[in-house]
């Protein structure tokens, strides 16, 4: 009876202490590859490509059963894609701030040729 109890413990603890599937973290890591690629990074960036191999990653764990180092690896994608957006948010910034420096430029060029 004491053993029966025991391992209904064990059981009871063993359920408790894993982890749920991580299928939102993964939806979630899936959407911010997918924004970064919509602003304009791409797979030679080097935030990206981490993003994706850690998403892949976090997918065969989770297809394991790993779900924690699926989770673990799903937020490291997440969080690898969102820099890979905000780098290519940061290149696109600085083509329209060269832009409008050339604009600049230009407009006060043709304000000192003006008598």
């Amino acid at each position: 009876m004491r053993s029966l109890l025991v391992l209904g413990l064990a059981g009871l603890l063993a359920a408790c202490s894993s982890s749920p599937q991580p299928a939102a973290q993964l939806a979630l890591s899936e959407a911010a590859v997918a924004q970064a690629q919509s602003v304009g990074s791409t797979a030679e960036d080097a935030a990206l490509q981490q993003a994706i191999r850690k998403l892949e990653l976090a997918h065969a764990a989770n297809a394991q059963g790993d779900y924690y180092n699926a989770r673990l690896l799903a937020e490291q994608a997440e969080l690898d894609a969102r820099q890979a957006e905000a780098q290519a948010l940061v290149v696109k910034q600085q083509a329209v701030n060269a832009r409008i420096q050339q604009r600049i430029d230009a407009l006060r060029s043709s304000l000192e040729q003006q008598p």
